[in-house]
């Protein structure tokens, strides 16, 4: 029997060794600093709160153990009720975790807050003054990734391509829904909210295939809204960049228009060109030329808008997501209807001035 117990206890450890070999944990094992370091923070974080978690386990057991009721040599005080040694031990290590870990977290995340500028590209590594992040503009789409590289001017869809040690400026917007942009590998999360932009700021330190994916829920296609983020030498994505050029086709306004309705497993694809201000005006909220641009709307409401008579002026959409709500026509924002408000209310106008 015992010799079965060890062949069983073998078996067992192989398979788990089998098994777990494959795991990475990537989200402690990146290959982006950012999320290096956020994964360090995590680890910290853990370890201070195990300085309570480990010993309190440890002690229930052995309470359980020395003071069993067939123990009589275990100490009896049924009307023992105070120690301040040990309410000092009780209250006072928790207060200093708890301050220890508000310390490290709050030094942590402002310096890895997504907004800021990178300071450098790993460790002991500060950015070159000479490199200039590349920019990559991601709309998050139903339910698929969008993403416009506007100094090359080509554009991708559910792939995407950056140099290794190059700072990546991310700008981030949504078409419809509030969704969120997650590449374990590379940063945190950041947030995508439609006629809203956010922005990220990560950097890639290791070639490789890596995944990406929307980590908040957003609709019927959710599970298959995934992407492959390729980190690659300069010369590689110089490559990328060619090919794009060359077996893509043109990503116009009206092609955006039907990439925009809502569909799941999309291909990846890649566009040879890109109208120039087409992350603009998806923030905007006005990819179809119908639409009043949202930045255009609030100055016209900033000059007093069309009080009552407002809602006269809303359609709803004929080319792409006709999901989405009604819009105001374009044919509002004109030099005459601005000259009809200001007549009107002189007084908000006085300080507008034409852009």
């Amino acid at each position: 029997m015992s010799l079965m117990r060890r062949a069983l206890q073998a078996a067992v450890a192989m398979s788990a060794t089998a098994v777990l070999s494959g795991c990475n944990l990537q989200v402690l094992n990146p290959a982006g600093d950012i999320a290096a370091r956020q994964g360090n923070l995590i680890l910290v974080a853990t370890a201070l709160m195990l300085i309570v978690i480990v010993p309190v386990i440890a002690l229930t057991f052995w309470f359980a153990w020395r003071y069993r009721a067939s123990n009589t040599q275990a100490t009896y005080k049924p009307d023992w009720d105070h120690s301040t040694q040990l309410e000092l031990v009780i209250w006072g290590v928790p207060l200093l975790i708890i301050i220890a870990l508000g310390a490290v977290t709050w030094i942590g995340t402002h310096l890895l807050d997504p907004y800021r500028p990178l300071g450098r590209i790993a460790e002991g590594r500060p950015v070159p003054e000479e490199v200039k992040p590349l920019e990559v503009q991601v709309v998050a789409l139903d339910w698929k990734w969008l993403f416009v590289y506007p100094e090359y001017g080509v554009a991708s869809v559910n792939q995407m391509a950056a140099p290794v040690d190059r700072p990546i400026t991310f700008r981030l917007t949504s078409s419809s829904t509030m969704n969120a942009f997650y590449v374990p590998a590379l940063a945190g999360m950041i947030y995508t909210m439609p006629a809203m932009e956010t922005k990220l700021h990560a950097v890639i330190n290791k070639e490789g295939n890596y995944e990406g994916f929307s980590s908040h829920y957003s609709g019927e296609g959710f599970s298959h809204m995934r992407f492959r983020f390729h980190a690659l030498s300069d010369e590689g994505f110089d490559r990328w960049i060619g090919e794009a050029r060359a077996v893509g086709k043109a990503l116009s306004r009206a092609e955006y228009l039907q990439l925009e309705v809502p569909s799941s497993r999309e291909p990846s694809r890649l566009y040879a060109s890109v109208d120039p201000g087409l992350f603009d005006a998806v923030v905007n909220r006005c990819v179809d030329s119908d639409r009043l641009c949202m930045d255009q709307m609030m100055a016209y409401d900033a000059m007093g808008g069309r009080g009552l008579d407002g809602p006269d002026a809303l359609q709803r959409p004929r080319r792409g997501n006709l999901a989405a709500g009604p819009f105001v026509r374009s044919e509002l924002c004109t030099v005459e209807t601005a000259r009809a408000a200001a007549a009107v209310s002189p007084a908000s106008s006085a300080g507008m001035k034409a852009p």
